[in-house]
């Protein structure tokens, strides 16, 4: 089919839309990752702009990781975003699972119930009152169990599993299968999308945590890697005695934000596929 200049015409405003928003998302990450590997100097000496380095160092990146507060912090992300992530599937899918029935009594109130959450909360004294009050103040756990279950994620896991067929259930049930063999054989097997899409969301948020960790938490030794993050870059608000203190203000801000959020680039490529569908499939029932 021969396009018309109209049609021409559309697909070059979307190219350049499209090449417009790519460099703005990729603009700021060649910025950070080039001012985390340039020499003090060469940053100073442009101004502090720096986007094709001419010289590389590790210095900073060196200097970070010989921090023992800052390794510290970042084995503690590393534990709530793993326990995190894993409790919150297992809930998740727990309390999904069920509510993908028709036939579960109460559904549409405990609908009601989820949804309201999405609206409505306790908010923040209420939420700390009842961290406090059941000990888990300075604590990884304050952290993990007060969001175990997001209520977003549950409708959209709830959406997926009501679009699985329902043969799979009745043959299920003629095998004699009971409900935890046909979620943990049938279920679960056929909803990797789903799961890796609802855990992608619960990993960004556990490896992003901060306002729970103010919050809830004053042992420095439990601060997660963002908060520590957040003091490195609050260093640059404070008066230089000399020229060795740039290094925090310039170089190491960009390599703390670098290792901050390196490790969810690198995972997201390899499941953005599945992530996608997920997403997609999720989201065709309510």
């Amino acid at each position: 089919m021969v396009k018309g200049i109209e049609d021409k015409i559309f697909n070059t405003i979307v190219y350049v839309l499209l090449a417009l928003s790519g460099a703005s998302v990729v603009f700021p990450l060649m910025y950070v990752l080039s001012v985390s590997v340039t020499p003090v100097g060469e940053v100073l000496k442009n101004g502090g702009f720096i986007l094709i380095p001419r010289s590389v160092t590790f210095t900073a990146y060196a200097k970070l990781l010989s921090d023992s507060v800052l390794v510290q912090s970042i084995g503690v992300t590393v534990f709530i975003t793993v326990v995190g992530t894993v409790l919150n599937l297992i809930l998740t899918a727990l309390t999904a699972y069920p509510l993908s029935s028709k036939q579960l009594p109460g559904r549409k109130a405990f609908l009601f119930l989820i949804v309201f959450t999405l609206i409505f909360n306790g908010g923040i004294i209420p939420t700390y009152i009842t961290v406090k009050s059941v000990g888990l103040l300075d604590s990884a756990w304050a952290m993990i169990l007060p969001n175990v279950i997001w209520s977003f994620n549950v409708l959209v896991m709830k959406s997926f599993f009501e679009n699985l067929p329902d043969e799979l259930f009745d043959a299920a049930n003629i095998d004699g299968a009971g409900d935890v063999r046909v979620l943990w054989q049938i279920v679960l097997p056929l909803s990797m999308p789903v799961m890796m899409t609802v855990g992608l969301f619960y990993m960004v948020g556990h490896w992003n945590e901060f306002f729970q960790a103010i919050m809830y938490v004053t042992d420095r030794t439990l601060f997660p890697l963002q908060v520590v993050v957040r003091d490195i870059l609050m260093q640059s608000q404070q008066p230089l005695d000399s020229a060795e203190n740039i290094v925090p203000t310039q170089t190491m801000q960009m390599a703390s934000v670098v290792l901050a959020s390196l490790p969810i680039i690198l995972v997201y490529p390899f499941i953005q596929r599945k992530f996608t569908k997920g997403l997609l499939l999720g989201a065709v029932k309510g």
